[in-house]
């Protein structure tokens, strides 16, 4: 272990601006689902409702995300980013102002704002490999993926802290101020686009995009993974309640993150002097699922094996994303990742469905091992996607040399 690749990333100019940026970005995004789930259900008396306007905000993200990140490939990422994260603030404040007596409206508004979520995720995974080069790429991904474990924590607990000390309206504006001004920061420091002479390869359809042999596979792996973490975190509820204590849930899911937060820091100081196979990483997932199976007879014993299960999953995410974006023409790579967040979108409402019904009909140790199933499909999925070289390093010029590897 080393920490060169940490080393530049520090001292690659504009980097930990870029990366600080998007964190701050990205906080509103998950600061937002509590105040608004807490604001529907005080409109309507009803924590149905709740769901059902959750679920309009998923189904927009899940349609317009692939649209916004296409356009941010072929116009640039700045305007994208500006003008969806305005327009998003402006529709979120709208939430926020809806009159109590027109809260049948929600669905319609809440859609109309995860349709306007600004590609921030997606712009940031497409900007690495043209700012960092080296072993920084690897510690880039890295970091993303074990930063993004962090903001699972401190976003939730953001909203939940201004519905509690104030109001749910409240909490959904100070998301809208923050998307406003963080996201406006995060656009500015956008590299500069490529111009259409420059970019590696032909523009592609979004069907030439996805249905390749490699790509396919990764961005499938990905929506097999969510679907099973969103049924843990169901399952975690479940776990707490039926041992009468739903402090339980949050300390699980504490110790599950704080595993991955581990886990992605000691993969980003990997020194990659040898051959990375994803599949190998994936195979750990599906290792740490499976030890969940038999650890829930106690909470020590279930937090112990989540603690391990986490140790895998930043590592794993990271990896993925390094290898879709070595596989993918940079002239298309933002939109690869948007539809990345499209079956991650996909994934969590299934995993979070099925994993319901599972609770109800089996029991809760059996939500790790439907889990376990979903990873493992991941690592089939998985085990002909070529590996990370030591001396590969991801470049327009490489990545567009795989367009003839299509399906």
């Amino acid at each position: 272990m080393e920490l060169s690749g940490y080393r530049e990333l520090w001292h690659t100019r504009g980097v930990m601006a870029l990366l600080a940026a998007s964190l701050l970005a990205r906080l509103p995004m998950l600061a937002t689902m509590v105040p608004v789930a807490f604001l529907a259900k005080d409109l309507s008396g009803s924590f149905r409702w709740a769901g059902i306007v959750a679920g309009a905000y998923s189904v927009g993200m899940a349609i317009a995300g692939p649209l916004w990140s296409r356009t941010a490939d072929r116009r640039g990422a700045r305007g994208v980013l500006l003008v969806t994260g305005m327009s998003w603030s402006v529709a979120l404040a709208a939430l926020a102002a809806l009159p109590a007596g027109l809260y049948r409206l929600m669905p319609l508004v809440t859609f109309v704002a995860g349709a306007l979520v600004p590609p921030v995720m997606q712009t940031l995974r497409a900007a690495w490999p043209r700012v960092v080069h080296g072993p920084g790429l690897r510690t880039a991904y890295a970091v993303d993926a074990t930063a993004q474990e962090l903001l699972f924590i401190v976003g939730p607990m953001l909203g939940a802290t201004a519905v509690s000390v104030a109001s749910p309206r409240l909490g959904v504006l100070l998301a809208a101020a923050m998307a406003a001004a963080f996201i406006w920061w995060y656009a500015l420091l956008q590299p500069a686009p490529l111009d259409h002479d420059d970019a590696s390869g032909p523009r592609l359809t979004a069907r030439q995009l996805v249905w390749h042999r490699y790509r396919l596979p990764l961005i499938l792996s990905f929506g097999l993974w969510v679907m099973a973490f969103s049924g843990i975190s169901l399952g975690i509820v479940a776990f707490a309640d039926e041992h009468g204590e739903r402090l339980i849930a949050g300390i699980l899911e504490a110790v599950w993150a704080f595993g991955s937060l581990v886990g992605g820091a000691v993969a980003g100081a990997l020194p990659g002097r040898h051959t990375s196979y994803l599949w190998r990483r994936a195979a750990l997932v599906t290792v740490g699922m499976l030890l969940c199976v038999f650890a829930t007879w106690s909470p020590v014993a279930l937090g112990a094996a989540l603690l391990v299960s986490g140790l895998t999953l930043a590592p794993a995410i990271g990896a993925l994303y390094e290898r879709l974006g070595a596989l993918t023409p940079d002239s298309v790579r933002t939109e690869v990742f948007g539809w990345m967040g499209s079956a991650a979108m996909g994934g969590a409402a299934i995993g979070s469905a099925v994993s319901g019904a599972v609770v109800e009909s089996f029991g809760v140790r059996y939500v790790w091992l439907v889990a376990t199933v979903l990873a493992a499909g991941a690592f089939v999925l998985l085990l002909r996607v070529p590996p990370q070289l030591p001396t590969e390093s991801v470049s327009t010029e490489s990545a567009g040399g795989l367009l003839g590897e299509g399906a």
